[in-house]
């Protein structure tokens, strides 16, 4: 008994668990639902349908047109229902076989079941007269009112909304540039831009599917009303009256069950295509804005107090309006006193004693004032082009390119780059700040084109002589039309916006220390964790904090070292820090274990490093003058001897960027960091490496020797 209960038991079990499984089976298939919908409608415009199936589907038609018209009170936006202009086309063809099955029943029977009955004796108390009355008010208000305006204010949004794309495509591309959004949120808006765009274009055609619907009934209910009286008369014998009775009234009720449906659909397509600004619940946004106002409560109270002693009039109706209005002006007056007092106590008094003038309303009004955009680009006005889509601007796109290349250059991420327009600047100008300060400028001629002579070209050219902005070399402004003789006579040509965007290229690799906040170091220690959680703990901030971390990355973007290996970085930082915090010394033993980097970085084409060095008599007297200072390890020389040294590798910088090679002075690297505190200042372009820094395998070619008697 035991045995056969528990196998009773788990075959109820099995049978409830495969009932549950094909409900679920259901859900998940339930794409095939509509189209199965779809086709069943054009079944049932073919097949006979028995009456009470009839009434049922009357009835779903009914409760599909309320449901409708709720959820767009509910929608707060037109594309949380973008399905709706298919499920207009869908429900009206559904009435449509409504209508012809209904059609059907009447001019064969006499008879459409029980729901259409009612509405042909109940609803319009039995007179086809009155039916046919209220049928046509309500074509009229459905196709006239409702479905007109609905139609012209879809027909507007689209057009408005194709004419507003360019503009928020630029938007987007700017914000996008600037850093403000992350290209998914750019992909994102995009695309609901072009939904937008692709939902107000099919309400618009949508909208025509109801008027043809409003059409469609007043001919069905004619064709109805006219076969009915014929096939009564003619064919069962009946007396005009009884036929006009009979069938006018089943035609009307048929009309109106069908229609009422159709007014709400109407109605919920002229509340989602007018959804423009309100974006929370229409109901509340409704009675939150009509109320606000206390004066206009107030007036339409003493409006409706003054009807209510006309002569003739309901008095009762007008003086309890006029009371019910009041009573909201004076909650509104009184909601709208209490918000202003809050805001008195928080902000102070709204004047000041003894005076009408409006006080300072207090330090969170200014507050925005003191932020600052890490970095800015002001250009004058003749520059816009370059940013605008419509004129072929893609300077925004380039500085996107600069984020990203400074990403793979330096292992930085690029804070916002504002690009605004500045109409105190010449119309050819543009500045670059950071942090509100400006760090360089230069001009541009749109209209030409930038020729450098790199030593090549013998014939000189026309144009206007300028001064190259990134790396100041001699240049001219030539015409358009000069560009291709120029390049063929051995000039380097460049566009403005790339003469810009390399110009702000070199900004940032030179100011990249400084652009590279405490904030940013977070970030990029945060994304190292979640791949080398280990070095993360181990270092910060039980060894070193935040602020030591920034302090050495910032050393090796000064001297334009890439920290883009965070991992090794972290790791020496990890192993020498416990010996010392000195945040000099730790770089140091970052850029040696860095030494492959390094090398790559000044590399030539041939694969050697070409570099200038120190004769072992300059070595020596720069290791003896080595003094240990509050700012570090310093060179204390004459300044006459200092002087000297500083012309000879200037001379030898020359000769070696003659050449064709970057200057790089090797040295020991116990003076490393010293002598390039004493050059940086006069010879900021001078690269100063340590033997530790040239990886094992890479060859070194001296291509000059600085010699100071």
């Amino acid at each position: 008994m035991i045995e056969m209960a528990t196998a009773s038991t788990t075959l109820g079990n099995g049978n409830g668990g495969a009932s549950a499984s094909g409900w679920q089976r259901m859900l998940r298939q339930r794409d095939i639902l509509l189209p199965i919908a779809v086709v069943a409608v054009v079944a049932m415009m073919i097949v006979p349908l028995p009456t009470p199936f009839l009434d049922l589907l009357l009835i779903v038609n009914l409760s599909i047109g309320l449901l409708i018209l709720l959820v767009s009170m509910y929608t707060q936006e037109p594309l949380s229902f973008s399905v709706f202009p298919t499920l207009l086309l869908i429900t009206t063809l559904f009435r449509l076989g409504l209508n012809i099955s209904a059609s059907r029943l009447i001019l064969l029977n006499g008879y459409a079941g029980h729901v259409i009955e009612a509405f042909g004796s109940v609803v319009i108390g039995g007179s086809y007269v009155v039916g046919v009355v209220v049928f046509v008010i309500l074509v009229v208000i459905q196709f006239v009112v409702i479905t007109n305006g609905a139609g012209r204010v879809a027909e507007v949004a689209a057009r408005f909304t194709l004419d507003a794309m360019p503009g928020k495509q630029m938007s987007i591309d700017a914000d996008l540039n600037a850093g403000l959004v992350t290209e998914a949120e750019a992909r994102r808006r995009r695309a609901k831009i072009e939904q937008e765009a692709d939902f107000y274009g099919a309400m618009d055609g949508a909208s025509k599917f109801v008027r043809g619907d409003a059409i469609a009934g007043i001919v069905i209910i004619l064709v109805n009303i006219i076969g009915g009286f014929v096939i009564g008369v003619a064919q069962q014998g009946m007396s005009l009256t009884g036929a006009l009775q009979t069938y006018a009234l089943l035609t009307v009720g048929d009309g109106l069950v069908s229609q009422i449906p159709a007014l709400m659909i109407s109605t919920a397509t002229g509340i989602v295509v007018t959804r423009a600004a309100s974006a929370g619940d229409l109901g509340a946004d409704t009675i939150r804005q009509i109320t606000s106002n206390p004066r206009v409560l107030g007036i339409v109270a003493g409006a409706l107090a003054i009807l209510g002693f006309v002569p003739g009039l309901p008095k009762l109706p007008f003086f309890g309006l006029a009371l019910l209005a009041g009573a909201g002006a004076y909650f509104a007056y009184r909601s709208e006193q209490s918000g202003t007092g809050v805001a008195t106590a928080e902000g102070g008094s709204v004047t000041e004693a003894g005076s009408g003038e409006a006080a300072p309303t207090g330090p969170e009004a200014v507050a925005p004032l003191l932020a600052l955009d890490p970095m800015e680009l002001e250009i004058g006005y003749g520059l816009i082009p370059l940013v605008d889509p419509q004129e072929a601007g893609n300077l925004l796109d380039r500085i996107t390119r600069i984020r990203r290349q400074m990403a793979l250059d330096l292992g930085i991420i690029l804070p916002t780059v504002r690009v605004r327009d500045n109409l105190q600047l010449q119309p050819s100008q543009y500045v670059v700040k950071l942090r509100g300060v400006e760090v360089a400028r230069g001009d541009l001629l749109i209209n030409q084109y930038l020729a450098m002579n790199a030593g090549m070209a013998d014939e000189q050219i026309e144009g206007i002589p300028t001064t190259e902005p990134a790396f100041g070399l001699p240049a001219l402004w030539i015409q358009a039309s000069l560009k291709d003789r120029a390049e063929l006579l051995g000039y380097t040509v460049v566009d403005p916006p790339s003469v810009l965007t390399t110009h702000l290229t070199e900004v940032i690799k030179g100011n990249a220390a400084s652009i590279l906040s405490r904030q940013d170091v977070q970030t990029l220690v945060s994304n190292l964790k979640a791949d080398h959680p280990a070095v993360v703990d181990e270092l910060v901030p039980g060894v070193l904090s935040v602020g030591e971390v920034q302090k050495v990355l910032q050393n090796l973007l000064r001297e334009r070292i890439t920290i883009r290996d965070l991992v090794t970085i972290m790791e020496t930082l990890a192993d020498y820090a416990r010996q010392t915090r000195d945040t000099e010394a730790l770089t140091e033993y970052v850029r040696q274990r860095l030494s492959r980097a390094i090398s790559a970085q000044y590399r030539g084409p041939d694969g050697l490093v070409h570099v200038i060095t120190l004769s072992p008599k300059v070595e020596q007297h720069l290791t003896e003058a080595l003094k240990q200072t509050d700012q570090g390890t310093m060179i204390a020389m004459e300044p006459v001897r200092a002087q000297a040294l500083l012309q000879r590798l200037a001379g030898e910088m020359e000769r070696v960027a003659g050449l064709g090679h970057a200057p790089v002075l090797l040295c020991s690297a116990r003076l490393r960091l010293a002598v390039r505190r004493l050059t940086e200042r006069v010879l900021p372009n001078l690269v100063v490496l340590s033997f530790s820094e040239i990886a094992s395998g890479v060859d070194v070619q001296a291509e000059g020797m600085v010699i100071v008697d």
